[in-house]
């Protein structure tokens, strides 16, 4: 992505922060944006497909493009949440911290829950302009098995999980992303642990070094996404942040694959 294409990047990504195009909008004509921003068509698409990429936009139609946000289904009401009466630890360390939380479910008798509490976590799928995601091949003892991962890791206190997100991928593979951007927020055991994974999708990475993280690091490789169901339907992508951060760059690319066949 060039200096100018880069502009652009940043001048739509500053008005999707701003609210300037907000949640539900239809984004403007790839005409209207040409002719706005200076850019010819063909780079105007790279800019699109990578905001796709990262979550920030959305295909709707032939080169129609939508803020995402805006959805028809509505969340419930009148219904009533679980009542927490107490907690108490039963185990804690700096890793995990084992409770009893004294609950009790609407209409239901109280009874006591285990909760387990984890880190913050933030992972990264970093891509390069050759549709490859950087990717470590390493051995998880838990499972005893080999495997793809993101690199990711722990948010450390006061630390902001973008920041988490670019200090892990230097620390475990030795290439610095120019950008991240945030793709999701989800909870991986949300029926009993407590463990926030941030998501974020990177661009423009370069190589700065070697892994600082050996305990961390494993083999490194640029792999092709059209490998990732492959090696998925082999069992070989290990952690739920890998699945779901492959899966919406997946998913996203096979919007824009079908707004190309109409």
């Amino acid at each position: 992505m060039g200096p100018k294409t880069a502009k652009v990047y940043d001048t739509i990504r500053a008005r999707l922060a701003s609210g300037e195009y907000a949640a539900g909008d239809k984004m403007p004509s790839e005409r209207a944006l040409v002719e706005e921003l200076g850019i010819g068509r063909t780079a105007l698409r790279q800019v699109l497909a990578r905001l796709v990429a990262e979550g920030s936009l959305e295909v709707r139609g032939r080169s129609s493009y939508r803020v995402p946000g805006a959805v028809s289904v509505q969340a419930p009401t009148g219904l009533e949440p679980w009542r927490i009466h107490g907690e108490r630890d039963l185990y804690d360390n700096r890793w995990v911290k084992l409770q009893l939380w004294d609950v009790e479910p609407p209409g239901m008798e109280r009874f006591e829950h285990h909760v387990v509490k984890l880190h913050h976590v933030a992972v990264t799928a970093v891509l390069d302009d050759q549709d490859r995601v950087l990717m470590m091949w390493r051995y998880r003892f838990v499972p005893q098995q080999w495997g793809w991962e993101l690199p990711g890791g722990i948010v450390d206190e006061g630390e902001e999980p973008a920041d988490t997100a670019l200090r892990e991928v230097v620390e475990e593979t030795g290439w610095r992303p120019k950008s991240v951007d945030h793709v999701v927020t989800y909870q991986p055991m949300v029926g009993m642990v407590d463990s926030p994974h941030e998501v974020f999708v990177g661009h423009g990475a370069e190589q700065v070094g070697s892994p600082t993280d050996l305990e961390e690091a494993g083999h490194i490789e640029w792999v092709p996404l059209a490998d990732i169901p492959g090696l998925m339907a082999r069992g070989e992508l290990m952690g739920s942040g890998t699945l779901v951060a492959l899966l919406h760059i997946l998913a996203s690319r096979g919007k824009q694959g079908a707004t190309a066949a109409h």
